[in-house]
């Protein structure tokens, strides 16, 4: 395969080059699924670990928000962490980190080490991400990475999506540890077989981190995070959740000044000139209101499955799973047609339908048909679909090459605060609407389902916000051959590529 090419085949298509590199961004997507897999991994193991180490629902909670609060906290550092070491020394590290952190967790004997392990795990997957992002922007031309892009759309939004479904399956056979025991072999299998493939991408950059930095983007989005997290969880501590979260927004603050001073002097830890592209801003901010929309479905549909129509942790995986392997099996075909026709004819019609859709669950009750919640959830699905891969593309496309590794990182980090936004709002919402309609005499099915209804309704509200957004994004980024021939090409921002 990679001898000399005879003379019939000199004149051999421009694309044949990258193939090796294609396929290793197959073992690097298959490795971003396994750790992003495990972010909502532990949702149906929940009420069996308060059980076995006797712990409140308030503490069991912290299995995922621990895993969320370290994600935010440690992302924003990646960027400036990619541009100092080669890509085979950060995968090595996030896929062992990750692997050390499974293993805490699978032999945990008490809860605290149980979520410590979470907290390690967390560690490895929030650099794999950015990561994967900065080496496609890197070696994917620009005419390809739309179909490339839809293959990552399983890592990225399928991921979180079939967490739910995969553990209910694991947990139908063996107990809680088998989330680890599985995951663990895998883990290292992708980590010794990827490392006889992975080639570095670029070259490190010699340069000092800046401490303060550090601490003000650990202490700043890692109070944010848990206190949006913690809002829906009723007044059960001894310090409201308003005061982390409105303290992680005040340092928060001065971390995005700190970062602005050091781009007129040095190296920012995080490059917010990210931002000053406009495609870029919009696809984040649009990154951030489907994936805030998507996690509170994500956290509702399983409480209205189980505590409403008393289905099983299994069954319950069983039906969301349709909707998580539609995702993933249209990833590639999206990224396909992006290729050839650019963004606004597959995000536009996903924003209506990701109205729709979440418009559809406002209105479920007692006795809805299983079938349909189910179709509802594969609409939401597909939506989502037709969404992220363009988006993601378009957005990181924008940016010039030097950028790539700091608007991934803010792109991960994004997602991190908005999906804790997402299930504090849902969360809120449900818990107020269900207690006011119990003490009008409601039943306490009905007043669960009033609950539901009320934070599916205000999704749905909140998702029209995408279909807006959508409109703004310009059709391809300003590299694109076929640009120039397109009506938006006014609208695009960022680096000048001349065309091939």
């Amino acid at each position: 395969m990679t001898s000399p090419a005879s003379p019939q085949a000199a004149p051999a298509r421009d694309d044949v080059a990258p193939a090796p590199d294609y396929g290793v961004l197959r073992w690097l997507v298959l490795a971003t699924f396994i750790v992003i897999l495990n972010e909502t991994i532990m949702v149906n193991a929940i009420p069996r670990l308060m059980v076995e180490f006797d712990v409140t629902a308030r503490s069991a909670q912290w299995l995922s928000t621990a895993f969320m609060l370290t994600m935010a906290t440690v992302i924003p550092i990646t960027g400036w962490f990619l541009m100092r070491v080669t890509t085979r020394q950060a995968f090595t590290l996030a896929m062992i980190t990750f692997s050390v952190g499974t293993l805490i967790a699978g032999v945990a004997p008490f809860f605290w080490m149980l979520v410590a392990g979470r907290v390690v795990q967390a560690a490895g997957t929030a650099v794999m991400m950015p990561l994967l992002m900065t080496t496609i922007m890197k070696v994917v031309p620009d005419h390809d990475r739309g179909r490339v892009m839809g293959n990552v759309t399983l890592a990225i939004s399928v991921a979180p999506a079939m967490g739910p479904a995969v553990s209910g399956g694991i947990l139908a056979v063996t107990t809680w540890r088998g989330l680890f025991f599985v995951v663990l072999p895998i883990a290292l299998a992708i980590t010794v077989i990827s490392l006889r493939r992975l080639p570095d991408v670029g070259e490190p950059s010699a340069g000092r981190v800046d401490i303060a930095s550090v601490v003000l983007a650990g202490l700043g989005f890692g109070s944010l995070v848990y206190g949006l997290s913690g809002l829906g969880e009723g007044s059960g501590g001894s310090v409201p959740a308003e005061v982390p979260a409105l303290l992680g927004l005040v340092v928060v603050g001065l971390f995005v000044w700190r970062q602005l001073r050091l781009q007129r002097t040095s190296e920012p830890l995080l490059d917010l000139r990210v931002l000053q592209v406009r495609t870029y801003t919009v696809s984040i901010a649009l990154m951030a209101v489907a994936f805030m929309s998507m996690l509170a479905a994500m956290i509702l549909l399983p409480l209205y499955l189980q505590e409403v129509r008393g289905l099983s942790p299994l069954t319950t995986g069983l039906v969301v799973a349709p909707g998580g392997i539609m995702m993933g099996l249209l990833g590639p075909q999206v990224g396909r047609t992006f290729d050839r026709v650019g963004s606004r004819p597959l995000v536009v019609p996903g924003a209506v339908g990701m109205v729709v859709a979440l418009g559809a669950l406002a209105l479920i009750g007692e006795t809805t048909p299983v079938a349909a919640v189910v179709g509802i959830h594969v609409l939401l699905m597909i939506s989502l679909a037709g969404i992220f891969t363009p988006v993601f593309t378009l957005g990181l496309g924008a940016l010039p090459m030097h950028l790539y590794s700091h608007g991934s990182s803010l792109l991960g980090t994004t997602q991190q605060v908005a999906g804790a936004i997402g299930t504090a709002v849902s969360i809120t919402i449900l818990s107020s609407r269900s207690a006011s309609l119990a003490e009008g005499g409601s039943s306490e099915a009905a007043a669960m389902v009033g609950g539901l209804q009320w934070a599916f309704g205000l999704g749905a509200v909140i998702s029209l916000a995408v279909l807006v957004l959508a409109l703004m994004l310009p059709r391809r980024t300003p590299d694109t051959p076929a640009t120039p021939a397109t009506p938006d090409s006014h609208d695009t921002e960022g680096p000048a590529v001349p065309a091939h």
